[in-house]
């Protein structure tokens, strides 16, 4: 399954919505714009709206007030995106790229082992 790139503003609204769970527009409004008018209110919608129609975001009214929810993990959209480098990079393979993360030494020791480990019980 192809997942689309979030722009930044989007990517926003999901990291809100990963962290909390479930938020209303005013709520999402409030946190990711505490010190503006009215007017950002239209922002959030119109970003929620994408995110909708995207299939990243599930609105439910069920309860009189509109609440939203991810339909897709950070793992999941995190694997989709890495997924889409890899294709465009190394032919899709993800081999050269975490070789590289190795020997730059941006993964964490803790970090190299669980790959090991999956590595193995794979």
């Amino acid at each position: 399954m192809t997942i689309p790139r979030l722009a930044n503003a989007e990517l926003a609204v999901m990291e809100r919505l990963w962290k909390e769970g479930r938020l209303t527009a005013r709520r999402l409004r409030e946190q990711l714009y505490p010190d503006t008018t009215r007017s950002a209110h239209g922002t959030v919608q119109r970003l929620l709206q994408r995110l909708e129609d995207k299939g990243f975001v599930h609105r439910d009214g069920s309860l009189g007030t509109q609440l939203f929810s991810t339909r897709i993990s950070r793992e999941e959209y995190a694997s989709g995106r890495l997924e889409a480098l890899a294709d465009r990079i190394t032919g899709g393979s993800l081999v050269p790229m975490i070789t590289q993360l190795i020997e730059d030494r941006k993964l964490a020791p803790e970090e190299i082992e669980r790959l090991r480990r999956i590595l193995e019980e794979g």
